[in-house]
């Protein structure tokens, strides 16, 4: 089983196939008659799409191209499942559709592709792009989703993200920020071990020395073990020589337990537990200590068992344990944000905005040892995180659209609904 409880794995089964899946394509425009289609569709339809072939930016105006979101995948790591096809990921890509949706008023695309080639997934991707105003790359297999996230973002004037990268990321740096100042230790100050080196421990390594972690204080850990300049295996995976180089100034070898020793911090995104994790490896680590088991759908180390070793702050991916660090709290959005300014772009500045909000949040409603993060259902929370996103976007110069935060809150508000 992949929960806890049983009965939510045939509960699971029972509504995906009741329902046929979890989301479907609705009417904006009212229909009163079968003569509204001449305005709709033909004749009337002519006079929009003359219009945007004499002003490409018309599209905007006429269409819905500014809210459509494509989810795109090729189905070689998902979520904990791993390499599963096209078709087995679509269940989950409805899903993420669903909550870009829900959360953020984003309409969000499935787009489950029968290719794993890089290039080809870039290929497809550009050739569908005038449908969309962005992007989410989804549940792509490491290293090659580096590649494609690179190449798109260069080559699209549009908001391209990897969720895997970014979304985990901002999640996580905004979820330890908390942690640390619960725990009353600076980011600057802690040593970090992180327990797995795919896309997601990448960039949340990336974005915590952006907000003030230093590298030479993080241990990263592949299969294989610790990442050192002794890891000569490793120097044709560009992503992963850069950490043996940049991390680990102890210069330590070994594995998980070599790691985790004596570190403050360990945010584990991995391979699913549990038992990946052991109690004996928590309780060599420092006083108060903070340990984040995020991987899906069963974490690294269960809460309880790294609470009874001694950390103090436990966070994971799942809804049923306390501090859930969840995607589902910065993807919707960060888009909902970059589309209402016409960002042509996600920058890192734009993500880490996203987390100062997050964390901020939380903080205002008063964080403690099992409150480090907002739960999914804050939804003022969303409102806060989009106009910070799209605020940094018009500071850094990546929005087409400028507008006061005022103006944008106000146009956030109508795609976000309260509830």
């Amino acid at each position: 089983m992949n929960n806890l409880d049983p009965d939510a794995d045939a509960d699971a089964l029972e509504y995906h196939a009741r329902y046929r899946g979890k989301i479907e394509i609705g009417l904006k425009a009212p229909v009163r008659s079968y003569s509204d289609f001449a305005i709709w569709y033909t004749p009337g339809v002519a006079e929009p799409s003359m219009a945007i072939k004499n002003s490409r930016e018309r599209v905007y105006e006429y269409t819905n191209k500014g809210n459509f979101v494509a989810i795109v995948t090729d189905g070689t790591r998902v979520l904990g499942l791993g390499d599963i096809g096209a078709e087995a990921a679509l269940p989950v890509m409805e899903g993420k559709a669903m909550l870009f949706k829900y959360l953020g008023g984003v309409d969000a695309f499935p787009l489950c592709l029968a290719t794993k080639d890089a290039d080809e997934i870039i290929t497809v991707v550009k050739e569908i792009a005038p449908s969309f105003g962005g992007v989410n790359l989804e549940d792509i297999e490491s290293p090659k989703c580096y590649y494609i996230l690179e190449r798109l973002r260069d080559e699209l004037d549009m908001p391209v993200w990897h969720d895997d990268q970014q979304g985990t990321a901002l999640v996580i740096l905004a979820g330890l920020m908390n942690a640390l100042k619960v725990v009353g230790k600076n980011l600057s100050d802690v040593t970090i071990a992180l327990i797995g080196a795919g896309a997601a421990n990448m960039n949340v390594a990336r974005y915590v020395s952006m907000a003030g972690a230093r590298y030479g204080n993080m241990i990263m850990v592949d299969s294989r073990g610790i990442l050192n300049l002794d890891r000569k295996d490793v120097k044709g995976d560009k992503n992963k020589w850069e950490m043996c180089e940049k991390t680990n100034k102890e210069g330590r070898s070994g594995g998980i337990r070599e790691a985790m020793r004596d570190t403050d911090v360990c945010i584990a995104l991995s391979t699913p537990g549990p038992g990946v994790i052991k109690k004996e490896w928590v309780a060599d680590m420092a006083d108060n200590a903070i340990v984040f088991a995020c991987a899906n759908p069963m974490p690294e180390i269960m809460p309880w068992e790294a609470k009874e070793a001694g950390a103090r702050i436990v966070a994971t991916g799942r809804s049923d344990f306390e501090n859930q660090v969840n995607n589902s709290l910065g993807f919707p959005a960060v888009f909902r944000g970059a589309l209402d300014v016409r960002a042509t772009c996600i920058t890192d500045e734009m993500c880490i905005a996203a987390a100062d909000a997050i964390a901020s949040y939380a903080e205002e409603k008063g964080i403690s040892e099992d409150y480090i993060i907002p739960k999914m259902e804050e939804r003022e929370m969303y409102v806060r995180e989009a106009v910070a996103v799209g605020m940094k976007a018009i500071e850094q110069g990546v929005a087409e659209k400028k507008m006061s935060a005022g103006v944008l809150e106000e146009e956030v508000r109508k795609r976000i609904l309260i509830r």
